[in-house]
């Protein structure tokens, strides 16, 4: 299946189930679901994932894509679908569980990076210890990141700074977990053929933080349980 670009059904679907998140609305509307959404994220899915492949090809890419379906078990008095979905990309090395780049599709917005979400608090204690052995290294891995310009560092700080590693180091240091994000407004480039080209494009400016993240999940796996 060919990716022609996400469409304005796809973000009206989006907003639709974020005011009607119950299962007879979703009965009504599964075909809009199915041709707006549902389809064009798999193939997207499926081009990412072959642009990725072609650049790194010993990388072995691999895709998971997320089900609109939440578990029933954890609904929390949320509707029964997700209103947002999203895709990880890694290498097979690496597995699902490990750093990631990342896109999420919802009704105004998407957003895509790249990440460390499985964490555990000793491995961003091992983060830290990392940067803190070369942190002339990190700050220049930090400073390339920080070049590109449509790209924000994210995670949670910590209400008590671990440490005071200078204003470059210390936005990645005080994190809970952390990552980078870009998000752009549901039109434009979502709704062309290269979508998928152009965010393995931005992937690839992403890679140093990566490999990065691949060193470190490596690294921790007497931590980890990996």
């Amino acid at each position: 299946m060919q990716f022609w670009g996400f469409s304005k059904q796809t973000g009206d679907f989006l907003w639709g189930l974020m005011f009607n998140n119950e299962r007879t609305w979703f009965s009504e509307h599964k075909n809009e679901y199915e041709e707006h959404l549902n389809r064009p994220f798999k193939a997207f899915a499926a081009e990412l994932t072959a642009q990725m492949n072609a650049r790194l090809p010993n990388m072995n890419w691999q895709c998971h894509v997320s089900r609109i379906y939440r578990d029933a078990r954890r609904l929390f008095g949320r509707g029964p679908y997700k209103e947002r979905l999203w895709l990880t990309v890694y290498p097979a090395e690496v597995g699902d569980h490990g750093p990631a780049f990342w896109f999420e599709i919802g009704a105004a917005v998407y957003d895509y990076g790249v990440g460390y979400f499985d964490v555990t608090p000793a491995i961003m204690e091992r983060f830290r210890k990392s940067i803190d052995a070369n942190p002339e290294r990190f700050k220049r891995l930090a400073e390339g990141i920080e070049a590109l310009p449509d790209f924000q560092i994210c995670g949670e700080e910590y209400k008590r700074p671990k440490g005071d590693r200078g204003e470059v180091i210390n936005k990645w240091y005080n994190r809970r977990y952390v990552y980078l994000e870009r998000r752009c407004d549901l039109g434009g480039a979502a709704f062309t053929p290269e979508l998928p080209e152009l965010i393995a494009e931005d992937f690839m400016k992403l890679m140093p933080m990566f490999d990065y993240f691949t060193d470190l999940y490596f690294s921790c796996g007497d931590i980890s349980g990996k």
